[in-house]
């Protein structure tokens, strides 16, 4: 069992930056590829950015060109970089292993982005 705590999350103005961490309580990066998801009011949790253990990386299409995920192993951490934010970004962000474990899912960090 691993937990996750998720961190950086905020209301900003469309066009700002966050950056979401993704702090676990032990080092699974290397057994483990990694997600960001995000949720929204009643829809399915979805996979936003995903990186392997041999460091491949995939982003849904709405983040491709606006989000940067990466890992520091040392530090047992994970984080999405956000630019260029939109309106459309807005949700609830969990960091999971992927494919996910049911029982790791935590708090998630929120994220509104205004016009």
């Amino acid at each position: 069992q691993v937990q996750l705590v998720e961190s950086g999350g905020g209301l900003v103005q469309a066009g700002g930056s966050l950056r979401l961490s993704c702090a676990a309580s032990r080092n699974i990066f290397s057994s483990y590829a990694m997600g960001w998801y995000r949720q929204v009011p009643d829809k399915q949790r979805e996979l936003v950015a995903s990186v392997t253990r041999g460091g491949a990386i995939m982003y849904a299409t709405f983040a491709k060109g606006r989000f940067t995920i990466s890992r520091d192993n040392a530090e047992k951490t994970v984080y999405l970089q956000m630019n260029s934010m939109k309106p459309v970004i807005t949700g609830t962000y969990y960091c999971n292993a992927y494919p996910p474990w049911p029982e790791n899912w935590g708090q998630g960090t929120r994220v509104t982005v205004t016009s």
